[in-house]
């Protein structure tokens, strides 16, 4: 007996990520956005942890973060253009809705940290599988902010956590392209006969 399922099959196949600035209004409703996140969430997760977190980017909400990021920028070169502060001020308006995977990986008597580490990344991916699934065109970005702590603050981020990604999640409006993709020749290699 197969549980072969061709749609899943044809729709990772098709996959692929939208540009952010190819991301437009109306992003998923209230309804399709925990949709997204429970799938998002239905990732490996040895010990089932959860060594991660959403942190949902809305409304306004987006331009404050945006402001914020503006700000720190004009903080740390008081000479920025201004062609660079309305790009900060833009980041998180460049899509309607935008999610923060947070990882809270952390030392534990069993579960390495690695593995909790690419438990957020599985959701990050699953998040971009499910948008699509839906409709939405998503990616996944881990700007400058992602990685300044100076911005965590901003971004809900606390002590001790990583930022995993942002998940960027709209309407396309543009058809997907295809991108070239790795020559499996050149990143598999064969040990014993299949």
């Amino acid at each position: 007996m197969s549980d072969r399922n061709e749609a899943v099959i044809a729709f990772l196949a098709a996959r692929r990520s939208t540009p952010v600035l190819q991301l437009a209004a109306p992003g998923p409703s209230r309804e399709e956005l925990d949709t997204i996140l429970k799938l998002a969430a239905r990732v490996p997760d040895h010990g089932k942890l959860a060594p991660w977190r959403f942190v949902v980017f809305a409304g306004a909400a987006r331009e404050e973060v945006g402001n914020g990021l503006s700000a720190l920028v004009q903080a740390e070169d008081p000479a920025a253009s201004e062609e660079r502060l309305a790009l900060e001020r833009s980041r998180f308006t460049r899509a309607p809705l935008v999610v923060g995977v947070i990882s809270r990986a952390a030392v534990h008597p069993k579960i390495p940290v690695w593995e909790q580490v690419m438990s957020a990344g599985a959701t990050c991916y699953n998040m971009v599988l499910a948008a699509n699934a839906l409709g939405y065109g998503a990616t996944w970005l881990s700007e400058w902010y992602a990685f300044d702590e100076r911005a965590f603050p901003l971004l809900g981020v606390e002590a001790e956590e990583k930022v995993a990604g942002f998940i960027h999640i709209g309407t396309r409006t543009e058809p997907p392209f295809e991108r070239v993709r790795p020559d499996m020749d050149a990143i598999v290699t064969w040990r014993g006969e299949v």
